[in-house]
């Protein structure tokens, strides 16, 4: 009996160890949370179906909800507004015109769209200043406009002409600008950009200065070793690297259903205990409101940020791809939020900032810059033979300066280790 009543006792005493020891577990279980800033969450999902002996997609959930509202910026001018509009016309009627002169036959090669990406591509290259680095994909054409490249430059580019920024040894969008604009060339091979601009972020600091460094990746690169490689380091330097994950629902012709199990990319930022935020690509509010909290970020040394901004790729790969892939109500729903014509009805009509006629002149003077810009890019030369072999390697016709100052070389002083507890 006694026996029996030590063993109860045992047991009891057992289970409320155990009980403690769950509670210290939870007591340390740390949560964390993904700042979503959108308006609106869709929810449908793309699945692979097989239609006799073709596979295709198709779409499942709610398709026909109400537009959302554009959201009120915390750190936007009404000047800044409209500049941020104005960089994505030009973005936008840029590749229009782009796409035109491929058809004519002018274009060298093929033409990467960012139909539906201006809002993401010109309000987060706004929000750095002018002494910071931006690197770009083939779909932020519309950063490279705000970063000061015009759109001649990005025309005769295309067209491999001899006046383009690679003076026609490439005609496609590898060109960058490290001595005025500070952007960094696109690698194609996606990813590599990252750990390329967190060590910009890197020397920069070995210099003595905190910047903001920006760089963008598509739903389908982020799988890449690299992305996590760069993205690892950059959180472990502490590295003031703003990642933009342009979430544009197909990595060419694969559904992002099909490419991740998480439900937000956002979330694979508490995996390198870095902010994560959530916006709605095609609000510029959304975009440049969250760029500039994390470029804040980085100039304090506080580290990166991964910013997700969810939007539709509305046109295929590039100029070649029809995206005949793409199930047609998810274009009719992605174009009743057409970035331009959202911020467009938001200036005009919501805060009253423009009016109809200055919208009219601002588009107008948008489609004459274009137009100059065109005639010009077309009517320049093509590169001589002769120069096809110049600068490709540097035999000293440039010297290389620090961008901000000499690297500190002073040796750190070592802390004393104190031995046998506080004095």
């Amino acid at each position: 009996m006694a026996n029996r009543e030590n063993k109860r006792s045992g047991q009891k005493s057992g289970s409320d160890g155990n009980r403690s020891s769950l509670k210290a577990q939870f007591s340390e279980h740390r949560t964390y949370t993904i700042s979503d800033l959108r308006l609106e969450k869709p929810s449908f999902t793309i699945r692979q179906i097989l239609k006799g002996d073709e596979i295709c997609y198709e779409v499942e959930g709610n398709l026909n909800t109400s537009v959302p509202p554009i959201r009120e910026s915390k750190y936007l001018s009404k000047q800044q507004h409209i500049e941020i509009y104005r960089w994505m016309l030009l973005n936008r009627k840029m590749e229009q015109a782009l796409e035109n002169l491929y058809k004519q036959g002018k274009v060298v090669g093929g033409v990467y769209f960012g139909l539906g990406q201006e809002a993401c591509s010109c309000a987060s290259a706004f929000a750095l200043h002018k002494d910071e680095w931006l690197g770009p994909l083939i779909r932020n054409q519309g950063s490279l406009l705000v970063r000061g490249f015009s759109p001649r430059d990005i025309m005769m580019q295309y067209m491999a002409k001899a006046g383009s920024p690679t003076k026609g040894r490439d005609a496609s969008s590898h060109f960058g600008d490290i001595y005025e604009r500070n952007v960094v060339a696109p690698i194609s091979t996606l990813g590599d950009l990252i750990p390329v601009l967190a060590g910009v972020a890197l020397g920069a600091r070995l210099q003595g200065r905190e910047i903001a460094v920006m760089t963008y990746i598509g739903d389908g690169g982020q799988s890449t070793g690299v992305t996590y490689e760069g993205l690892n380091f950059a959180a472990v330097q502490n590295l003031g690297l703003v990642l933009f994950v342009e979430n544009n629902l197909w990595g060419y012709s694969t559904p992002a259903d099909m490419q991740f199990r998480v439900k937000d990319l956002a979330e694979r930022a508490i995996a390198y205990g870095i902010p994560g935020v959530i916006v709605d690509g095609t609000d510029a509010c959304q975009v440049y409101d969250a760029a500039h909290e994390a470029c804040e970020r980085a100039r304090r040394g506080e580290g990166p940020t991964l910013i997700e901004a969810k939007m539709m790729r509305m046109k295929g790969h590039a100029i070649h791809d029809a995206a005949d892939y793409v199930p047609k109500p998810l274009f009719e729903y992605w174009r009743k939020r057409d970035p331009i014509a959202r911020f467009e009805n938001y200036l005009v009509n919501v805060k009253k900032w423009l009016t109809r006629a200055e919208n009219e002149k601002l588009v107008a003077g948008v489609d004459r810059q274009l137009e100059e810009d065109r005639d010009y890019a077309v009517a320049s030369p093509m590169p001589s033979p002769e120069s096809a072999a110049g600068g490709v390697y540097c035999d000293g016709c440039h010297e290389i300066k620090p961008k901000y100052g000499m690297a500190n070389t002073e040796p750190r002083s070592s802390a004393k280790i104190k031995v046998g507890g506080a004095h």
